[in-house]
């Protein structure tokens, strides 16, 4: 390879478009929303936890990162992720214990995906 077609490779664009981070968010939740759908049509309760503690882990973060001051998003909005980020994790001490199903988590993750999805058509 001479020189030119070095140049000519480095200034080429590259083979993966750069991600939002409302896109990076949307791959994440949609990942996750896939295995716990699998995992609650899999009745299969090792699996299920798994699931469940990444569910957990990922609205924890999403929890932290609308109490940011800096965050951006418009009050209101940042309160319903916080209250949402709270009941996940309380319902989700519920699956866990056995008293209760991970449906309600799956229907949350579903109305945020549609929401992200709207605002990804938006101009």
């Amino acid at each position: 390879m001479n020189a030119t077609d070095k140049a000519q490779r480095a200034y080429a664009p590259t083979a993966a478009p750069i991600k939002s981070e409302r896109s990076v968010e949307f791959e994440v939740i949609a990942r996750i929303t896939a295995r716990l759908k699998a995992a609650i049509e899999a009745a299969q309760f090792p699996g299920l936890l798994e699931v469940l503690h990444e569910n957990r882990r990922l609205w924890r973060t999403l929890a932290t990162d609308v109490a940011n001051a800096e965050n951006l998003l418009p009050d209101e909005l940042r309160a319903r992720i916080f209250y949402l980020a709270e009941f996940t994790n309380h319902h989700t001490s519920k699956v866990i214990a056995r008293q209760d199903t991970a449906v309600p988590l799956l229907e949350v993750n579903t109305a945020i995906l549609r929401g992200l999805k709207q605002r990804r058509a938006l101009p």
